[in-house]
């Protein structure tokens, strides 16, 4: 096994699972989004307000390429990480590639409380967040991996994602 990368869309559980992954495997979870937080002294949504999108993209792009130069760590990417076919050609190189999907509803109530979501912060949340999946499904889909995190704990996700890894399950 090399490393683990986890995408999906905000909501998904990739940290949650990532934490689980981690103390089974006894790898380090690294978190891309808190990385960029930690490199650049400032949040994601102050990033997006101060520079825009398409230059937090750069910086997360150059990011995924110095932790995915790694091995040994389980990678949650954020979930826009997968519109870049560069990430995802440097995440490929470096491990398994783990989609993780939940429906609009769920998404919705588990990222609700959450104010540091730039692209939640609008009227109808819930539109965004099927305006968004149904455009980024596709990228998603071709993980190497698909699994819904629905049903189960993460605990659970996480045993089942080392399973198939392994050609178990």
């Amino acid at each position: 096994m090399r490393n683990i990368i986890l995408t999906g869309f905000m909501g998904v559980g990739k940290t949650a699972v990532g934490r689980e992954l981690s103390n089974i495997l006894g790898w380090k979870l690294v978190d891309v989004d808190e990385e960029i937080v930690k490199a650049k002294g400032m949040s994601i949504n102050e990033i997006f307000s101060l520079f825009g999108e398409p230059l937090f993209r750069d910086i997360e792009t150059e990011m995924i390429r110095e932790i995915a130069a790694k091995e040994n760590i389980i990678i949650s990417t954020g979930g826009g990480a997968v519109l870049r076919q560069e990430n995802m050609e440097i995440l490929r190189k470096s491990g398994t590639i783990v989609g993780l999907s939940a429906r609009p509803d769920t998404i919705l109530k588990r990222t609700s409380a959450n104010r540091e979501r730039p692209l939640l912060q609008v009227e109808d949340p819930y539109q965004k967040i099927r305006e968004l999946l149904d455009f980024r499904r596709p990228y998603y889909e071709k993980a190497d991996i698909m699994i819904d995190t629905e049903s189960g704990t993460p605990r659970q996700i996480a045993e089942e994602i080392v399973k198939r890894i392994k050609g178990e399950g």
